[in-house]
């Protein structure tokens, strides 16, 4: 699977992209009003409970914008942090400041909603299982959601569809189960083998194929632990479809070894977070 790699390069690329959108073309036309330019202190503080992440954007935010602006952390990615926490100090020009305020911002606010989002799963799923993300993601910000993932506690699951074989409904649909597997194990050179079914028939199907995980989607309580009991001693077990936290305490009770979540990157809530002056 691949690895994240966020190097000083990427965050930067990043977050430049991040504030040309907001600059381009004529500049931050309202902060420009400021005529006392002075210097300040501002105080970053977390409106809610929240696991916080992110920070390393935000603080380029602000010294891609004036390298002279301070940028003090004082709560580390992936700390759980209390309503009203302070998580860092910023100190500049006012009108600096300013400018990079709304672009940091959106950073922890996202990133920080997804680290809380799976947080919140990860202490419902307990210890034996764990929480994965998915590839539903937004378009070129794959990287940071899947980090956001891991500060709150989750694992990612594949990065890329070169990542590993993911035989799922459609594939199923357009060719024979067995034979799709069969071919993929052919062709396996390393890397894992998923096979994802809808119901026992499916799984009973392809049992005794020497690949990696079943993935079971979308069943019942009663019909994923009767999976899991034919599957267990073969192969990694992992649920997915639709699971919510209202249901994933009983999901991660059958016995699965993972569970695949895509609501925690494409519909995490942004945490409530503001600069005060």
């Amino acid at each position: 699977m691949s690895k994240i790699k966020l190097s000083e390069n990427f965050i930067k690329n990043t977050v430049k992209l991040a504030l040309n959108e907001d600059l381009y073309p004529l500049g931050d036309i309202t902060s420009n009003l400021i005529k006392n330019n002075k210097d300040i202190k501002v105080k970053l503080i977390s409106n809610q409970d929240a696991i916080v992440g992110g920070l390393v954007f935000a603080k380029n935010a602000f010294t891609l914008i004036d390298n002279k602006i301070k940028f003090i952390v004082k709560k580390k990615d992936g700390t759980l942090v209390k309503k009203n926490s302070l998580v860092a100090i910023i100190q500049g020009k006012a009108q600096n400041i300013l400018i990079a305020e709304r672009v940091a911002l959106n950073f922890l606010s996202h990133i920080s909603g997804i680290a809380t989002r799976t947080n919140q799963f990860v202490r419902l799923a307990g210890k034996k299982c764990k929480i994965c993300c998915t590839r539903k993601t937004i378009p070129n910000l794959r990287v940071i959601q899947k980090y956001a993932v891991k500060l709150g506690g989750g694992t990612n699951h594949r990065f890329n569809l070169s990542d590993e074989f993911l035989i799922k409904d459609n594939h199923i649909a357009s060719s024979d189960l067995r034979e799709l597997v069969s071919l993929a194990i052919k062709n396996k050179k390393g890397k894992k083998i998923t096979v994802e079914v809808d119901n026992l028939k499916q799984l009973k199907k392809v049992m005794g194929l020497k690949f990696d995980t079943v993935l079971f989607d979308n069943m019942s309580i009663k019909s994923l632990k009767a999976g899991i009991k034919l599957a267990k001693k073969y192969y990694e077990t992992e649920a997915s479809g639709n699971i919510n936290l209202k249901t994933v305490k009983s999901v991660a009770a059958a016995g699965v070894d993972r569970i695949s979540i895509g609501s925690i990157t494409h519909s995490a809530l942004a945490i409530d977070l503001k600069l005060e002056i």
